[in-house]
């Protein structure tokens, strides 16, 4: 199979390596994974992906788009089609895909359903989500890191929006308690970000925040702790 999904390819990669015969260049994790990448997420090698001859591509409405989606299928391709705005979406989600790819239940999937099992019951903070900066994108509606994050305590300022990526001038926004900046897509760190803001900075781990698949297994504690320092 190609999976066109960072978080989907470490999610087979971590049980069936072998099944994978392309990934995207974006695809980290497993670190060894021995699959032709085929472009990006928003740019994948279509022909490329073709001449591999998958059995079934795994894709995501969010970050594949529909034009590549209608091409691949044009092609006659069949798609494994993801689209998780909350954390049980993706874990039964998840489950229902490696079970129909013969995978069965993994370990990770198992210590991941108990990690997120129990409700926060701890303080609540209002925050500001950044996910890019010239120009500043920030977390909107209905999104999978905005649910996990209201699953730690931490309320998105702009969960209302009507977008779930709007574009925004700072200036302009609602009151909030802290800034979250992850460091993916864009590569917030302690010297690119944090002094935009006049309130406290919680720098987190990207692919905690946003990928469903094996890291949901630890996200609840690493997120925690960068959180809730």
């Amino acid at each position: 199979m190609v999976s066109l999904v960072p978080s989907l390819t470490e999610a087979v990669g971590e049980s069936a390596p072998e099944l994978l015969v392309g990934v995207t260049d974006w695809c980290s994790h497993p670190p060894d994974l021995a699959a032709a990448r085929v472009g990006g997420t928003k740019n994948p090698r279509i022909e490329e992906v073709v001449a591999l001859r998958p059995d079934m591509v795994l894709v995501n409405t969010e970050e594949n788009r529909a034009t590549d989606l209608a091409v691949l299928r044009a092609a006659g391709l069949e798609l494994w089609v993801t689209d998780y705005e909350t954390v049980p979406d993706a874990l039964v989600g998840l489950a229902a895909m490696l079970d129909a790819l013969g995978l069965g239940r993994p370990e990770w999937l198992r210590l991941a359903d108990a990690a997120w099992e129990s409700p926060w019951t701890g303080p609540r903070v209002r925050a500001l989500v950044p996910i890019w900066r010239r120009p500043w994108m920030v977390l909107g509606r209905d999104t999978f890191a905005g649910d996990v994050l209201s699953r730690l305590g931490v309320d998105n300022v702009l969960a209302g929006d009507p977008e779930r990526y709007p574009k925004v001038a700072l200036a302009d926004l609602a009151p909030y308690d802290i800034v979250v900046l992850p460091d993916e897509p864009y590569a917030f760190a302690a010297g690119d970000g944090p002094e935009a803001f006049d309130v406290p900075a919680r720098l987190v781990s990207g692919r905690h925040l946003t990928w469903y698949g094996p890291s949901l297994a630890e996200a609840r504690e690493v997120l925690t702790d960068q959180l809730w320092p």
